[in-house]
């Protein structure tokens, strides 16, 4: 699959549609410093290029992107049957950006719009300098159990 196809699926598919409007963190999973595997959760956005989230930048997990870009990605639902968005990619830091705007917006889904204006001024007045992260994907896998993934009782006799 190339990156335009992959695009063209993460920007179109109403599958992948839900769950990236769905207030859900993705799973970021990466190879530490120590290269012990990490899997985290992060706010994040597509933008529709990549996956963006903004960490401070002393975290050990920038640290380890640094050293180590390539990262994979699940987003998934907790429902059943579950809906799930797998993702591998590469990774790039930009440094010294103050409070990313796409912070703000990836916590947005997180934090909820009853809690955000207070959430939002809280961290706007600690002046926090965040890196800003966006993971371009490389492969991606959306699976939804009733059309990408039947289950037994969906295939045809003989199967």
């Amino acid at each position: 699959m190339t990156y335009d196809e992959i695009v063209e699926i993460m920007n179109n598919d109403p599958v992948v549609q839900k769950l990236l409007r769905a207030p859900i963190p993705a799973r970021l999973a990466y190879v530490a410093r120590d290269g012990s595997p990490r899997a985290v959760p992060v706010s994040y956005l597509w933008n529709g290029k990549g996956f963006v989230f903004a960490s401070p930048p002393d975290w050990p997990k920038i640290k380890a992107l640094g050293a180590n870009p390539k990262v994979a990605l699940t987003v998934d639902t907790t429902d059943f049957p579950p809906i799930i968005l797998l993702a591998r990619g590469v990774a790039t830091i930009e440094f010294n950006r103050g409070l990313p705007d796409e912070y703000v917006e990836a916590s947005r889904r997180i934090v909820g719009e009853e809690r955000m204006a207070e959430w939002e001024a809280g961290v706007r007045a600690e002046e926090r300098n965040m890196a800003l992260v966006t993971v371009t994907p490389t492969w991606i896998k959306v699976i939804d159990f009733e059309t990408r993934f039947p289950g037994p009782a969906q295939q045809p006799t003989g199967a």
